[in-house]
């Protein structure tokens, strides 16, 4: 594959052929002028000349003479040696010399051929043609006698080689001025393309084209919110997880960050060029996880880039990571609680208390019968039976009744609703339930699924000290308890409530003060999308 051209190379190319191009023309334009305009200057001259000759007496009363070249060729010789003329060359109706420049050729025939609209048709004309002398530029006039009859004319001229030089000589001016523009322009163009260089840090426009499809697909693909910021605080990047994060629209690029978002803290990275990691903060009612840095060119501070995760999606992350947790240290206590009856059940039998034991063994039996029988043979979720299992053995260790209703009812639930968003709702609503009921003395807890039409409605019910009215209202709100906000608290339902609208369905609360409360969540068997 061939080499790229760089940029550098492109615009050094152009422009100097530009300029060159330009020069030339210009140069070109201007020559062509100046020698039209010199033509006609020195053509001109000669005539004038020629026309002034011809009308002086003594040329004219000359002609009378015996010998009249005795009188015109030292007039004529004069006159051309005062103006500069190359010849001034006076010939009679025959076109025969009375004056040269060279006197051998006095008395011989003009050379040129242009003399009949002097001689013929009486006119005042100037013309290029070939003479003894070379090729010239003429002014042709007639000379009149008093009878107002041609009896010659006069013929002044300048060599054609002598004008081009001449030309040549005012040109050079003009050339060295257009080679002197040419050096600018091409030192300027360098210069050019050196600053270009360094405002696009060195990169080819390929490079750029290629970082700018990256950026924009990294920008795109990274989940976490990105804003960045000049170093006057306007926004400059944002990509698609900040706008639905931040409830942000595209119209807001290039606006001053205090007028869209005035807490990010972003100017204060800006001002102190030191960045702040992990900072928690409420930005559109939501908790994020921010992390702020400066953007640095040259050692200085350019610009600041911050990223934002929404805390509720990490708690969302740690309470079923918790969850789980709570379910293998249920599991964990169930075994540990029927371990210890077993030992007190292997010590009666040592003791001989056979009665006691089958006693013990009896009432067990038919408590696991009571717990189980709904469990197992109307509850067919796997899930839920697992969940409920780890829970009914965590009631037993913190001495809460757990009843499992036995109206309850319910088919395998559908793969969309995964074991890990039941997990959080069933394990969030229950543990909050034992919570609620763990200063009461007869503490009851009840539990009940339904399985009818085209929902399945899960229950928790407490006989605990109830929600207030105030605290219904926010209830659901991330990082609120009902002991106020608090970072490190209340996401428990605030997760509930987001995986039960992630699943379509609908949380209910029914709350009394001293009576107790109940949840009651709706979860649709299939998408409603």
């Amino acid at each position: 594959m061939l080499k790229k051209v760089s940029l550098r190379t492109k615009i050094l190319t152009s422009v100097i052929s530009l300029l060159l191009i330009v020069t030339v023309f210009i140069t070109g334009v201007y020559s062509y002028i100046e020698w039209n305009q010199t033509k006609e200057q020195m053509g001109q001259r000669a005539l004038d000349v020629a026309t002034s000759i011809s009308l002086t007496p003594e040329i004219i009363e000359a002609f009378d003479d015996e010998n009249p070249s005795e009188t015109i060729q030292p007039i004529a010789e004069s006159i051309r040696e005062q103006v500069g003329a190359e010849f001034i060359v006076v010939g009679n109706e025959n076109s025969i010399r009375y004056s040269h420049p060279i006197e051998e050729r006095i008395g011989k025939r003009m050379v040129g051929g242009d003399n009949d609209q002097a001689l013929i048709d009486e006119e005042y004309y100037t013309s290029e043609a070939v003479g003894s002398l070379g090729p010239s530029l003429r002014g042709k006039a007639p000379i009149f006698n008093e009878q107002n009859e041609v009896i010659g004319l006069v013929s002044v001229g300048f060599m054609i080689e002598d004008i081009r030089s001449a030309i040549f000589d005012r040109l050079q001016i003009v050339f060295i001025i257009a080679a002197i523009i040419l050096a600018v322009g091409i030192v300027g163009s360098i210069a050019l393309t050196r600053s270009i260089r360094d405002d696009i840090l060195g990169l080819e426009p390929h490079e750029i084209v290629s970082f700018y499809r990256e950026r924009k697909a990294v920008l795109r693909s990274v989940k976490e919110g990105i804003i960045a910021i000049d170093g006057d605080g306007y926004i400059t990047i944002m990509n698609h997880s900040a706008r639905e994060m931040l409830d942000l629209n595209e119209d807001m690029k290039y606006q001053h960050i205090n007028d869209i978002l005035p807490n990010t803290k972003m100017l204060d990275v800006l001002h102190q060029g030191e960045a702040m990691y992990d900072d928690e903060m409420m930005l559109k009612d939501r908790v994020y996880i921010v992390n702020r840095m400066p953007i640095l060119e040259d050692g200085e501070v350019v610009g600041a880039v911050a990223s934002f995760r929404d805390r509720t999606e990490l708690q969302g992350m740690i309470n079923t990571l918790s969850e789980v947790k709570r379910y293998s240290e249920d599991l964990r206590a169930q075994t540990h609680e029927y371990t210890n009856k077993l030992h007190v059940l292997s010590g009666l039998l040592q003791l001989g208390h056979y009665d006691e034991a089958i006693n013990m063994i009896q009432e067990e039996s038919k408590q696991h019968h009571q717990q189980t029988k709904t469990l197992f043979s109307s509850i067919e979720d796997q899930a839920i039976q697992a969940i409920l299992l780890g829970k009914l053995g965590k009631a037993s260790e913190q001495k809460v009744n757990l009843t499992i209703d036995a109206a309850s009812a319910c088919a395998p639930l559908p793969a969309r609703v995964s074991t890990s968003k039941l997990v959080t709702i069933l394990g969030n609503l229950i543990d909050n339930a034992f919570e609620a009921v763990q200063n009461q003395e007869d503490a009851q807890v009840t539990f009940s699924v339904m399985d009818y039409g085209r929902d399945v409605i899960f229950e928790v019910s407490d006989n605990g000290l109830g929600i207030s009215t105030e605290d219904q209202q926010t209830i659901f709100d991330k990082g609120y308890s009902t002991k106020g906000y608090d970072f490190d608290r209340g996401y428990g339902l605030s997760v509930v409530d987001e995986v039960v609208n992630e699943l379509g369905g609908s949380i209910e609360l029914s709350s009394q003060i001293s009576q107790g409360t109940v949840f009651t969540v709706y979860i649709p068997k299939e998408s409603r999308c």
